[in-house]
C-alpha cells in the first residue's frame, strides 16, 4: 500500500528544490544583466586622452599670470622665464565620456618602457578645473614657478637644452571615478615648437588590460 504521507512530502521538496533552483538562475541572471548594464554605463562615461591631430587647429592656452601660448594640432609647448616653466599640450579625447583632468608629473629622465604609473601622491595636482569634451580637441597646461625647487631647475634644463621630456597626466570621467594615468612624451621639433605622442595608458580604478 503506498505510503501518501512519504509521497506527498517527497513532492513538496522536489517541488521547493524545482522552485530554489530556478530562483538562484533567475538572480544569477539579473546578476549578469546588472553588471552588464553597469559596465555599458561606464562606457558611455570613460574618457582617454590621445595627443591631438596634425591637422587639429591652433588654441590659445593662457595661465595666471597673463602669460599666454599658441599650440598647434600634435603640438605642445615648452617655454622658461626667470620664475616660471610653462607646459602646454594640446590633446584629444578618443573616448566617449568627458574627461576631467586632475594632476601631472613631469619627468625628464624619461626612458621608454616604463611599467607602472607613479604613486597618486607624487601628481601636482591642478589648481584650476581642465575639461576635454569627448571626441573634442583641448588641452593640459601646468607651471612651475619655484626657481629653487630641483624640479623647476631640472625642467628649466631640459627645455634649453631641447631634450625630450615625459609628463604623465592623471584624469578621470565628471563623476569623479574610472581614473586614468597617460604617459605622454614631448619631443623638440626643427621649428622650435614640441611634437606630443603617448606612451601608454594605466587604468587606476580598474584593472589594467596588459
Amino acid at each position: 500500500m503506498a505510503d501518501w504521507v512519504t509521497i506527498s512530502a517527497l513532492a513538496t521538496a522536489g517541488g521547493t528544490l524545482v522552485l530554489a533552483v530556478a530562483t538562484f538562475a533567475s538572480v544569477r541572471s539579473a546578476n549578469r544583466a546588472a553588471r552588464v548594464a553597469e559596465r555599458s554605463l561606464l562606457v558611455g562615461l570613460r574618457p582617454l586622452l590621445m595627443p591631438s591631430r596634425l591637422e587639429d587647429g591652433a588654441q590659445k592656452v593662457g595661465f595666471a599670470d597673463e602669460h599666454f601660448v599658441m599650440v598647434p594640432g600634435g603640438g605642445g609647448s615648452a617655454e622658461v622665464t626667470d620664475n616660471a616653466v610653462y607646459l602646454v599640450m594640446s590633446v584629444r579625447n578618443a573616448g566617449n565620456g568627458i574627461a576631467v583632468l586632475h594632476g601631472w608629473r613631469m619627468h625628464t629622465d624619461y626612458t621608454p618602457g616604463k611599467g607602472e604609473a607613479s604613486a597618486l601622491s607624487d601628481f601636482r595636482v591642478l589648481t584650476r578645473d581642465i575639461y576635454v569634451p569627448a571626441g573634442d580637441v583641448g588641452f593640459w597646461q601646468g607651471a612651475l614657478r619655484d626657481p629653487a625647487a630641483p624640479e623647476f631647475l631640472e625642467a628649466a634644463a631640459a627645455i634649453r637644452e631641447r631634450r625630450r621630456f615625459a609628463v604623465e597626466l592623471l584624469y578621470g570621467d565628471h563623476e569623479g571615478g574610472q581614473r586614468t594615468v597617460s604617459l605622454f612624451g614631448m619631443q623638440p621639433r626643427g621649428d622650435g615648437g614640441w611634437f606630443v605622442s603617448v606612451a601608454r595608458h594605466w587604468n587606476i580604478d580598474r584593472s589594467d588590460p596588459r
